[in-house]
């Protein structure tokens, strides 16, 4: 029996250098959770803080002035985003109506733009009457002097408050549209 032990001693000894040899060749970190790499690039190409952009009519007068508290730009779908956009639009000389909100998205080429949350618009003509619209959300198109809302809508005007659901406002007309659900208290003078 000890002589067949000392036969297999070589083989034994060759099959430990084997295993080691083999256990020495795998990489321990071959076998850990490798941390995922976020293939996808960061979806904003650019930010800018306290915007400010203005457009101007052909003769030279102003069209709109916007401001907003941050600006950012989505690379992949050439979206704007807005923090609290601050938007003044200009008509024929007239006192202009103000716009503004929470949030704002601008389209790609600027032709809406989209007022999510806490929306106002006012306007003060020039008679010294007041105006006030507040809505969830409304799509404004600039070059239209245009908007449009589907959410609830409330209008406070000098002789009353009219309420409706949905809406679309003919701004360079100074005309509003409620769609369904209208209700309004108004003074009689």
């Amino acid at each position: 029996m000890l002589r067949k032990l000392r036969n297999l001693l070589p083989l034994i000894i060759a099959a430990l250098l084997l295993a080691a040899v083999g256990y020495w060749n795998i990489v321990p970190h071959q076998f850990l959770d490798q941390p995922v790499t976020d293939t996808e690039e960061n979806p904003i190409d650019f930010f800018v803080e306290n915007a400010r952009s203005q457009q101007f009519h052909a003769d030279g007068t102003l069209r709109y002035e916007m401001t907003s508290v941050r600006l950012d730009h989505l690379k992949i779908s050439d979206i704007t985003l807005l923090e609290k956009p601050d938007l003044l639009l200009y008509r024929d000389g007239e006192l202009p109506w103000h716009v503004r909100s929470e949030r704002g998205e601008v389209s790609p080429q600027g032709t809406e733009v989209e007022l999510i949350d806490n929306v106002r618009t006012e306007r003060t003509d020039a008679k010294g009457r007041h105006t006030l619209l507040t809505t969830s959300r409304m799509t404004v198109f600039p070059e239209r002097e245009y908007a449009e809302t589907q959410q609830a809508v409330r209008i406070e005007a000098a002789n009353g408050v009219t309420t409706g659901q949905g809406m679309k406002a003919y701004l360079n007309e100074g005309r509003m549209l409620l769609l369904s659900n209208v209700r309004g208290q108004h003074e009689v003078r």
